[in-house]
């Protein structure tokens, strides 16, 4: 059975074929680096961890890139409360964040690309829109004028209409409410960069595509990121860069994640209402909140339970003292006949992760089978288990669970 993933540009599940044959090209939107990173974005990239590992064990080269925001207003206003530069600012909490993503296992990653490293391709891509006629120049900045990009909305399925009550980029100057900035200007006394433009600060959207049609070029696999992106965000990059190189799709499969949910609100830096990554491993493992995350359906937000994460803990107990067994009596020859049950084992995990990424059943079948085992004698076990280590090892690195390695 083919991987299908949803698409939330089609709303539809659809079958899974990369641009290039055994090749997969994967950009998810990565942190504003000002503070140290929360929950609400482990849960996010554990999922797309598990999305480059699962591609790989099908038999993909996957490149998987990150971005780093590090040129953003909070940074800013960050440095200028603390007394420090914006660069000082975002490369502590850069070296922060991605220490942190390994300590949870997000260590698929190609590339983290920080965003203040591509101001050239920002500034020459902004010139040619302005060029094209799709931009245009007001006293606050440069804007991207959506009313020239007919499908302006698609991604959201929203109306024009809609699109016009949730306003961005306040400035009664725009030709558009849903016009978004491209480049801002700022005074000669604040922190910015020289442009073609003036002094000033790109726009949030523009960083993106900066990256990735400079490693992609035009058209990619799949771009990630929370619901909560997109809109304005992706619609933005869907317009500026298919404006910009005048090829359609940007994005061949659109995968969002659920939100993490706090006291009924999102766990956000901006709200105050979040638990740092740090803060997290010092109650629980790695291996318990990946198993926590992965346990529901990526799509669905998830309401923050420290009593359904300790829950889990039994389970997490269980499936590491299969692995342990598997590893005491199992060879690990990967010729060699598995035993109907590992067999099965195998084929269900696939089935189920070739539907969509489905985790939580994944992860219920890997669950059952340790605990049979478990239960079982040693020579029973010793039947259920021959020549299974390559088999479950490979599962459990899908997962990322126990560091182990495919």
């Amino acid at each position: 059975m083919p991987l299908k993933v949803y698409n939330t540009y089609s709303r539809k599940l659809e079958v899974f074929t990369p641009i290039t044959e055994g090749l997969v090209k994967m950009f998810v939107c990565g942190p504003t680096v000002y503070d140290y990173i929360h929950l609400g974005h482990a849960r996010t990239y554990i999922f797309y961890d598990v999305v480059a590992r699962y591609l790989k064990y099908l038999g993909y080269k996957v490149n998987f890139i990150i971005n780093i925001t590090d040129i953003d207003d909070k940074i800013f206003e960050k440095a200028k409360k603390e007394g420090k530069t914006a660069s000082e600012i975002a490369s502590k909490y850069k070296e922060a964040c991605i220490e942190d993503l390994r300590r949870i296992g997000v260590d698929s990653v190609t590339l983290f690309a920080q965003v203040s490293a591509y101001l050239p391709q920002m500034i020459q891509q902004i010139q040619t829109l302005l060029e094209k006629g799709y931009a245009y120049k007001r006293r606050n900045g440069i804007y991207f004028d959506t009313s020239k990009f007919p499908t302006f909305g698609a991604l959201s399925h929203l109306s024009r209409a809609e699109l016009s009550l949730r306003r961005v980029d306040l400035d009664p100057e725009k030709k558009n409410p849903t016009d978004f900035i491209l480049w801002r200007n700022v005074a000669e006394d604040e922190e910015g960069f020289e442009s073609p433009f003036g002094w000033g600060r790109p726009g949030w959207h523009i960083e993106d595509t900066a990256i990735s049609i400079t490693h992609f070029g035009s058209s990619y696999d799949i771009h990630g990121g929370a619901l909560e992106l997109i809109y304005p965000h992706h619609e933005a990059e869907i317009a500026q860069a298919e404006a910009y190189t005048g090829h359609k799709p940007l994005v061949k499969y659109w995968i969002h994640t659920g939100l993490l949910k706090i006291r009924g609100e999102k766990m956000s830096k901006s709200a105050g209402n979040y638990i740092t990554i740090r803060e997290a491993i010092e109650k629980w493992s790695p291996d318990l909140l990946r198993l926590y995350f992965l346990s529901t359906k990526y799509r669905r937000s998830i309401v923050f339970e420290e009593k359904r994460l300790v829950r889990l803990e039994s389970k997490l107990r269980a499936i590491e003292r299969f692995w342990q067994r598997c590893q005491r009596l199992s060879s690990s020859d990967a010729q060699g006949e598995l035993s109907p049950k590992i067999r099965i084992l195998a084929q269900h995990f696939t089935s189920y992760m070739d539907e969509d990424f489905d985790t939580p059943a994944a992860i219920e079948t890997l669950y059952k089978v340790a605990e049979l085992v478990n239960a079982s004698t040693t020579v029973e076990a010793e039947g259920l288990l021959k020549n299974s280590r390559p088999t479950v090892a490979s599962i459990l690195s899908v997962l990322g669970l126990f560091s182990v390695t495919q």
